[in-house]
C-alpha cells in the first residue's frame, strides 16, 4: 500500500489546522495572535507580524501512526515570552487536533509511551508548572487530556530525559555539582565572587563553568504516580565524571537512547578536560548496561564527533553519524553502523557526498531512512545495508529538517517486511519548510517524493501578508564552477522598477544557506520591506560536497569572499537591481565577511550590518573558547607565525588591518553573553569606526548571546536592523 510520510514544522492558529479566531488560550493567558485591521490593510510581513505565528516543535507519531504529537509555542510580546502547550492531532485530519495541556508552565519535550502496569498509552513530557521558579520535573497526561500528573521530584529538576520501551524505566539528566571553582566555596566568603580556574575551558558558549556537569541518571518509573513520586532507584551512571553527556553546549538528548529491551544506554560524551578538551571535537559513543553497571567505549579509536546513536530493533546493531576528523566540526556527517557482537562497523554513505542525519530504522533492520542536504534543500532519503545502495526519495526546493516513522502493519523486528518493500504502510512526521513558509505538517508519498499539506497553523497570517518570491539562480565563479545562489524579490515585483539590494553573507563558516525559515535572518521579512536579497551557497557551505565544503578552513579571505561577489555583480546586472542602493549584512563568520568587505569591495556596498562578527583574529583567538575551531579554521594559533603559511595568510587578513579603507556606514550588533566570538570584537571594530569618521552605531544586547532569541530583544534588533537600511541604503 502507499508509503506515506508527514512532514512538521511551526503552525499557526489553534494548533486545529484552521484559521485561528483572534486569539489563543493558553491556561490563564489570553494570547493575541490576530492580526490588526492596520496589519491586514497593509499586508506587509513586520517583525511584529512574525512573532505572531505559531512554532510547532517535538513533534512524533504515535506507535501506530495514527495520531500526532506535538507541542506549540506562541509568544505574548508584553510578557517577552512564550507560551507552550501539547496538542495530538490525528493524522490527516488537523480539524479534530486536540490541546492536551494548559501552559500552567512550559511544556516541552513531549514523547509517547506506555503504562506497563495498565498497557494503556500515555505522553511524558518536562514543565516547569508551580510558577516562574519551578524547576523542570518529569510529567504524564492521557492523549485525551487527562489524568495530568507530575512524576518526579528530582532537586534542581531535569533537563531531559527518555522513557524505555517498556514503560518501566526511565533515564534522565539532571546537573551534578562536581568541581568547586568559586571564591566562595573554595575560601568559605559568601559574599565573594571571584571564579577561579587552572585550565580551559572557563567558559563555553554563553555561559562560565561553575563546577556542574549534566549526568545521565536511570531510575525505575511508575506512570501512575501521582505526588512526584514516580522515580525510584536513581542512579548516575556517571559519577565524579567531570564531562557534560549529552555535549555542551547544545545539550542535545538524540545524542542519548534506551535500546529496545530497555537493558542498555547508549550515550554521547567527550571525556577530556582543559586545554585537550578545547582542541578537539572527539566525542564517542559508549554504551552503559544497566545489569552490571559497566561502560565501554564502542567509537574508540575515532578521533572526530561520534554522536546520535540508534539501536535496530533487534539491538544486534547501533547506528550513529560520525566525523573523521577531530578538530573539525563540519567535517562530513557519516553514517555508521556497527555489528555490536563483532564490533565490526560499516561506513554506510562512503560514496555518498553529503552528510546523514535524523537516523531511523525499518522494522527489519536493513534499512535507514535519514535526512541529507543536497543542493541547499534537504531531503529524506534511505540507505538499503543490505543492497548497499542509498536513494533520495525527495525533490525540490524545501527543507525535511526531522522526522519520526511508525509501521503500524509491519511485523516485528526480524520480521522480511520493511518500508516500501511489503510493510502495509509506513508513516513518518517530519518537518518541511521553505523560505516562504515556517515549518507545517505534509503528507509525503514516499514511492514518488510528492507531497499535501495537511495543517495550516499560520493561515491567518498567509492569507492576509504579502511574500516575496524566490528565484534559484547558478551563478559562474572565478575559478569556473557554478554556485547556487537564493535570489528573495519583494512582493508584488516589478522588474520595470529599481531596488535597493542586500548581500546576506551566511555564518557558520559551514552552514548552508538553504530553504529553511528563520526567525532571527529572515529574507521574506527583508523583502518585504523592499529589498531584494542575494543569498549566496558561497564556498565553505554543505550540501555541495565535501571539496565545497572544505575550501574555506584555512582561506577565511579567498574563494568564499569572490563567490560572494560574484553573485552581488551576476544579479546587479538585471536592470531591477539599483546598484547606488546595495547593502552588506551578515552575523558570526557573516560578520566576519561583512567587516572584511568594508574594506575589499571597491565600494560596491553603501552600507553595512555585521552581528557578532570576527574582526581581529590575533584576539579572537585567544578570546573564544573552543580553540579546536580557530585552530582548524585559521590555520593555527597566531604566535605560529611566521612560518606557518596557513596561518600567515589568515592572520595577515584580518578584517582589522583594513580599516583604513573603511569608507561607508556600519551597524554593528552584538551580546554580552557572547563567548563564541566574545562582544570585544565588535567593540573593537566599533572604535576603529568611529576613530575614522564613518557613520557607525553600536546595538550591545546586555541578555543575548551569539543569537537574538528574546521577543523584546527581537523587535529591537529588527528595528535598528531596518532603520539603518533605510537610512543608508533605501533613500
Amino acid at each position: 500500500m502507499t508509503t506515506w510520510m508527514i512532514a512538521s514544522a511551526a503552525l499557526t492558529g489553534c494548533g486545529t489546522g484552521s484559521t485561528p479566531s483572534g486569539s489563543v488560550a493558553s491556561g490563564n493567558v489570553a494570547l493575541d495572535t490576530a492580526l490588526t485591521a492596520a496589519e491586514k490593510q497593509a499586508r506587509v510581513f513586520t517583525p511584529e507580524v512574525m512573532w505572531k505565528m505559531g512554532r510547532i516543535g517535538s513533534s512524533s507519531l504515535s506507535a501506530d501512526g495514527k495520531e500526532v504529537l506535538y507541542a506549540l509555542t506562541y509568544y505574548n510580546m508584553a510578557d517577552n515570552k512564550g507560551y507552550t502547550s501539547l496538542y495530538v492531532m490525528p493524522v490527516g485530519d488537523p480539524a479534530q487536533a486536540r490541546q492536551i495541556t494548559d501552559n500552567g508552565g512550559k511544556d516541552n519535550s513531549p514523547a509517547w509511551g506506555v503504562n506497563p502496569a495498565t498497557g494503556e498509552t500515555c505522553i511524558y513530557f518536562l514543565s516547569s508548572r508551580g510558577g516562574e521558579s519551578a524547576a523542570q520535573q518529569l510529567w504524564a497526561v492521557q492523549p485525551d487530556g487527562t489524568g495530568l500528573r507530575r512524576l518526579s521530584s528530582v532537586e534542581g529538576g531535569i533537563t531531559g530525559f527518555g522513557v524505555s520501551p517498556k514503560g518501566d524505566k526511565v533515564w534522565y539528566t539532571a546537573d551534578v555539582k562536581v568541581d568547586s571553582v568559586s571564591s566562595a566555596d573554595l575560601y568559605g566568603m559568601p559574599e565573594s565572587k571571584a571564579l577561579i580556574y587552572d585550565d580551559l575551558m572557563e567558559r563555553h558558549w554563553d555561559c562560565w563553568e561553575d563546577g556542574s556537569y549534566s549526568h545521565i541518571f536511570v531510575a525505575d518509573l511508575n506512570p501512575s504516580a501521582t505526588a512526584g513520586d514516580g522515580l525510584s532507584g536513581a542512579k548516575d551512571i556517571m559519577p565524579g565524571e567531570a564531562w557534560d553527556a549529552p555535549l555542551a553546549p547544545y545539550f542535545d538528548m538524540g545524542e542519548i537512547a534506551w535500546n529496545n529491551a530497555g537493558t542498555e544506554l547508549a550515550y554521547t560524551c567527550k571525556k577530556l578536560t582543559g586545554y585537550e578538551y578545547s582542541m578537539s571535537t572527539d566525542s564517542d559513543i559508549y554504551l552503559y548496561t544497566l545489569a552490571d553497571g559497566k561502560t565501554r567505549n564502542l567509537t574508540e579509536g575515532m578521533p572526530g564527533y561520534d554522536k546520535y546513536p540508534v539501536f535496530s530493533p533487534d539491538d544486534s546493531k547501533l547506528a550513529w553519524q560520525s566525523m573523521e576528523r577531530a578538530r573539525n566540526e563540519s567535517d562530513k556527517d557519516r553514517l555508521f553502523v556497527m555489528n555490536l557482537s563483532t564490533g565490526a562497523k560499516t561506513y554506510v554513505t562512503d560514496g555518498f557526498d553529503y552528510n546523514a542525519a535524523n537516523l531511523k530504522w525499518t522494522p527489519d533492520g536493513n534499512a535507514i531512512y535519514f535526512i541529507a542536504p543536497i543542493e541547499a534543500t534537504h531531503q529524506i532519503c534511505r540507505a538499503d545495508l543490505s543492497a548497499g545502495k542509498i536513494d533520495v526519495l525527495t525533490a525540490g526546493d524545501h527543507d525535511y529538517t526531522g522526522f519520526s516513522i511508525a509501521f503500524p502493519n509491519a511485523a516485528q523486528a526480524g520480521s522480511s517486511a520493511a518500508c516500501g518493500t511489503g510493510a502495509d504502510e509506513a508513516v513518518i512526521v517530519a518537518e518541511k519548510t521553505t523560505l516562504q513558509m515556517a515549518p507545517e505538517l505534509f503528507a509525503v508519498n514516499v514511492k514518488d517524493g510528492k507531497d499535501s499539506q495537511i495543517t495550516f497553523i499560520n493561515r491567518e497570517i498567509y492569507d492576509n501578508v504579502d511574500m516575496g518570491t524566490v528565484q534559484k539562480r547558478w551563478v559562474p565563479t572565478t575559478d569556473g564552477k557554478r554556485m547556487l545562489t537564493w535570489v528573495v524579490l519583494p512582493p508584488n515585483f516589478d522588474s520595470a522598477k529599481k531596488y535597493p539590494t542586500l548581500l546576506y553573507c551566511q555564518g557558520g563558516p559551514q552552514s548552508v544557506v538553504s530553504q529553511r525559515w528563520s526567525y532571527r535572518w529572515n529574507f521574506e521579512l527583508m523583502a518585504a520591506q523592499g529589498y531584494i536579497v542575494v543569498a549566496p551557497n558561497r564556498r565553505g557551505l554543505p550540501s555541495f560536497g565535501q571539496e565545497w565544503l572544505d575550501q574555506i578552513s584555512g582561506d577565511y579571505s579567498g574563494q568564499n569572499i569572490r563567490d560572494y561577489l560574484s553573485a552581488i555583480d551576476d544579479v546587479s546586472r538585471e536592470p531591477w537591481v539599483d546598484t547606488e542602493r546595495r547593502g552588506c549584512v551578515g552575523a558570526s563568520y557573516g560578520g566576519y565577511s561583512t567587516f572584511y568587505l568594508a574594506g575589499h569591495s571597491d565600494r560596491r556596498f553603501k552600507a553595512f550590518i555585521a552581528h557578532c562578527g570576527m574582526f581581529n583574529l590575533e584576539s579572537f583567538y585567544g578570546e573564544t573558547e573552543e580553540l579546536w575551531f580557530p585552530t582548524n579554521d585559521l590555520g593555527g594559533a597566531y604566535w605560529e607565525r611566521p612560518g606557518n603559511k596557513v596561518a600567515d595568510r589568515s592572520y595577515a587578513n584580518s578584517p582589522h588591518l583594513a580599516v583604513n579603507d573603511w569608507y561607508a556606514p556600519i551597524l554593528i550588533i552584538t551580546g554580552a553573553k557572547d563567548f563564541r566570538i566574545p562582544f570585544t570584537q565588535s567593540l573593537q571594530a566599533f572604535t576603529a569606526a568611529r576613530a575614522h569618521g564613518i557613520p557607525s552605531r553600536l546595538v550591545y544586547f546586555e541578555d543575548e548571546g551569539h543569537q537574538v532569541f528574546k521577543p523584546q530583544n527581537s523587535l529591537v534588533w529588527n528595528k535598528e536592523f531596518f532603520g539603518w537600511l533605510d537610512k543608508y541604503v533605501k533613500r
